[in-house]
C-alpha cells in the first residue's frame, strides 16, 4: 500500500466532501518533485484563470467607462432631445422653450442658432460649429457650467464676444482678450450675389469639456449676435432639451407633443448617436468573447493536468478503492483539485482586476512617465483621461462563468479516475 493511501484511509460511512477527501486532494495538489510537471501545469492553469478573470474585469470596466464618459460628455453639451420647427420659421422659440421647460422631468430647454463656420487667427485656422445661446442658458449648460478654465461667462450677452474650447484655443494660439475671425459663405445679399461674411470677435472665455473632439470644434456666441451673423432674423434653429431620465425618451416625446402646440420635429440622442453607441457595445461584446478564450484555454490546462495526475496516481486510486473509498469519493477528490485551482485563480484574478481597474489612470500616468510615452492619446480616443467603471453585475457574471468552466473542466478527468478498475490497475503494477 502506498504512503498516501495508507495515511488517508477513509472512515466508513464518510460523507460527501468529507475531511478525508479534502486531505487526499490537498496531498495530490502539493506534488512531490517526481510529480513536478503536474504542478507546473496546475500553475499555468491558475495563472491562465487569474489573468483571464483580471483582463475581463479590466476590459469590461474600461468599456463601461468609455460608454459613461462619452454619454456624459455628448449629452452634457448636445442635449437629450431636439425640437426643430416645420412649416413656419422658428420665431416663437421663446414661448416654445418656456413651455418645454415646464414639462415634468425636463431640466433645461435651450433655444439656439447653430451653424458651421471657419475660424482663423494669424497663427492658425479651423472649421467650427458656432452656437448662439443666451447667457442665462449658457451658464446652466451641463458641459460648460463649471468647466470654464480662463475668463468668465458673466456679461456674455453684452460682451458680444465668443467662448471657445481649450484645444481650439491652443490650435489658434489665442487666450482671453485676443481676436478671432469667423467666416461663413452665405453672408449679405449684394447686387453681385451672396457675399461671404467675416467678422472679428474677442475671446471672452475658454472652456474644457474633457472631450477633445468637442473642445476643438465648439464656439459659443450670444444668441442675438448669432441671429445677425447667420441671417436668422429673430429665429432659432433648434431647441435642445435636457431631461432627468434620458432612457425614457419615448415618454418625453409624448409630453413634448402635448406641451408644444406648434408643428415641430422631435429627435433624440438615440437617433443622433445610435451608430456610435451600438458600435461601442459590439466592440465590448467581441472583446468579452475573445478574452473568455483565455479562461477556456486555462480550463483545458486543468483537464490535461488532472488527466496526467490521474495517470500518475493510478496505483493510489486503486489502493484507495480497495480499502473502502467509493467511486463517488474518488470523483470528488479530483473535482476538489480542479475546482480549487479554478476558485483560487478566480479570486486572485478578481482582486487583481479590481486593483487595476480602480487605479487605471494612475497606472497609465506612471507608465507614461516611465517610458516617456503617450498611452491613450486624447486626440484619438476623444477623452482626456482613461475611464473605468466597475459594474457589479458584470463582475459577478465573469466570476460565476469562470467557476462553472473550471468545475466543468474537472468533471471528465474526475470521472475517468472514478471509473478505474482497481484490480486491473494493480495487476500492471
Amino acid at each position: 500500500m502506498s504512503e498516501t493511501a495508507a495515511a488517508t484511509a477513509p472512515a466508513k460511512g464518510a460523507k460527501a466532501f468529507s475531511r478525508f477527501e479534502w486531505m487526499v486532494a490537498l496531498r495530490y495538489v502539493r506534488a512531490r518533485r517526481a510529480d513536478g510537471f503536474v504542478s507546473v501545469i496546475a500553475g499555468f492553469s491558475f495563472l491562465g484563470i487569474m489573468l483571464g478573470v483580471a483582463t475581463l474585469i479590466v476590459v469590461t470596466s474600461v468599456m463601461n467607462g468609455f460608454h459613461r464618459e462619452l454619454m456624459d460628455k455628448i449629452m452634457g453639451i448636445n442635449g437629450h432631445a431636439f425640437l426643430q420647427a416645420v412649416e413656419t420659421p422658428f420665431t416663437d422659440w421663446d414661448d416654445v422653450s418656456a413651455r418645454t421647460e415646464k414639462v415634468q422631468g425636463v431640466k433645461l430647454a435651450i433655444p439656439m442658432v447653430e451653424g458651421a463656420a471657419g475660424i482663423s487667427t494669424q497663427f492658425g485656422q479651423s472649421g467650427v460649429l458656432v452656437r448662439g445661446v443666451r447667457e442665462k442658458d449658457l451658464v446652466r449648460l451641463p458641459g460648460i457650467a463649471g468647466n470654464v478654465k480662463i475668463g468668465a461667462l458673466a456679461g456674455f450677452d453684452k460682451a458680444e464676444g465668443v467662448a471657445v474650447g481649450q484645444r481650439l484655443a491652443e490650435t489658434l494660439g489665442v487666450t482671453t482678450g485676443d481676436k478671432v475671425s469667423l467666416l461663413i459663405a452665405k453672408g449679405a445679399q449684394t447686387p453681385f450675389g451672396v457675399a461671404p461674411r467675416i467678422k472679428a470677435y474677442t475671446v471672452t472665455a475658454i472652456f474644457s469639456i474633457g472631450m477633445s473632439e468637442f473642445d476643438n470644434v465648439f464656439v459659443y456666441m450670444p444668441l442675438a449676435e448669432a441671429q445677425a451673423f447667420f441671417n436668422k432674423d429673430n429665429e432659432a434653429t433648434v431647441i435642445e432639451v435636457f431631461v432627468d431620465e434620458p432612457e425614457q425618451m419615448d415618454l418625453f416625446r409624448a409630453r413634448f407633443e402635448k406641451a408644444v402646440t406648434r408643428p415641430v420635429i422631435v429627435t433624440d440622442w438615440r437617433q443622433r448617436n445610435k451608430t456610435f453607441f451600438d458600435t461601442l457595445q459590439v466592440e465590448k461584446n467581441i472583446l468579452f468573447i475573445i478574452l473568455t478564450l483565455i479562461v477556456i484555454v486555462a480550463a483545458f490546462n486543468i483537464i490535461s493536468g488532472l488527466t496526467m495526475l490521474v495517470k500518475d496516481k493510478t496505483q493510489d486510486i486503486a489502493i484507495l478503492r480497495t480499502i473502502g473509498a467509493s467511486r463517488g469519493a474518488v470523483l470528488r477528490v479530483f473535482l476538489i483539485i480542479g475546482a480549487s485551482i479554478g476558485v483560487v485563480g478566480t479570486i486572485a484574478g478578481f482582486l487583481l482586476g479590481l486593483l487595476i481597474a480602480e487605479n487605471l489612470e494612475t497606472i497609465r500616468t506612471v507608465l507614461n512617465k516611465a517610458f516617456d510615452a503617450n498611452l491613450f492619446p486624447a486626440e484619438f480616443y476623444f477623452l482626456s483621461r482613461l475611464p473605468a467603471v466597475v459594474d457589479t453585475r458584470e463582475v459577478t457574471v465573469i466570476v460565476v462563468m469562470t467557476l462553472v468552466i473550471a468545475v466543468l473542466a474537472s468533471i471528465f478527468p474526475a470521472w475517468k479516475a472514478a471509473s478505474l478498475d482497481p484490480i486491473e490497475a494493480l495487476r500492471h503494477e
